[in-house]
């Protein structure tokens, strides 16, 4: 395999592309749309309850990378027992919130699987107002390390944040750790209920390791084009 087809290859397992639509079937047919274009799939609470963890199975068998967004938080034992059962899946992510508590027990449940469990800091969709309406005294980017290093302590596979707070984050897990961003939208695209978003060039330049896009694809008038052109942006800057 020549030097090209390795960079393709590495740039395509770090764009997540998020499922979000009502049905499997119309999951199925952006699935089948992309191709080989896109290799890792992320199926969140739309999907997930209309047979979406069924399609998971399914994409896995054929050859992709699922991350399940189901951003978990119970008591422990609860929170153990659906880890158990996920990681049997096969499912190769998972989001908990990270709350220390949660994250110790879900760590605890997946010893021994390949399951990457993933801490979820602050929601994109928050910003400062948000988080003091909702009785938080920190700031969203104050919020987002203190999760990160509570993640980091806890043995958790990596952070869902911002991309605006990757770098930061970087330095707290070091390089082993995956940091996904969610709210990347390529230029010019319209940035509807987020609130902090970035380009997918300047997300991977922050420190992101993994870039998870839904609307600027699944919305597309043509998916694969906006998804080719999401790569492209993404493996000039890791040329640059």
């Amino acid at each position: 395999m020549d030097g090209s087809a390795l960079s393709n290859s590495a740039t395509r397992e770090k764009l997540i592309v998020g499922i979000d639509l009502p049905s499997v079937a119309e999951a199925e047919n952006l699935v089948e749309t992309l191709g080989d274009s896109v290799s890792f799939y992320k199926i969140g609470h739309q999907l997930a309850f209309v047979g979406g963890l069924e399609l998971a199975r399914d994409l896995k068998a054929q050859g992709k990378q699922v991350f399940l967004d189901m951003k978990l938080l119970d008591i422990d034992n609860t929170v153990a027992k659906g880890v158990e059962n996920i990681a049997k899946l096969g499912v190769d992510m998972l989001t908990i919130h990270a709350y220390p508590k949660a994250m110790a027990a879900a760590v605890e449940a997946a010893k021994g699987s390949p399951l990457c469990l993933l801490g979820v800091t602050v929601l994109t969709s928050m910003d400062k107002d948000d988080l003091v309406e909702a009785g938080y005294h920190d700031d969203p980017g104050t919020l987002v390390l203190k999760r990160a290093a509570q993640a980091r302590d806890a043995g958790m596979g990596g952070i869902v944040a911002s991309a605006h707070e990757a770098s930061a984050i970087r330095e707290i897990v070091g390089l082993d750790m995956a940091i996904v961003t969610p709210g990347i939208r390529p230029k010019g695209a319209e940035v509807g209920d987020q609130k902090r978003v970035m380009t997918p060039g300047d997300a991977l330049l922050a420190g992101a390791s993994h870039l998870v896009v839904a609307r600027p694809i699944v919305a597309a008038d043509d998916p694969l084009a906006a998804a080719k052109a999401i790569l492209s942006e993404m493996k000039n800057q890791r040329r640059n």
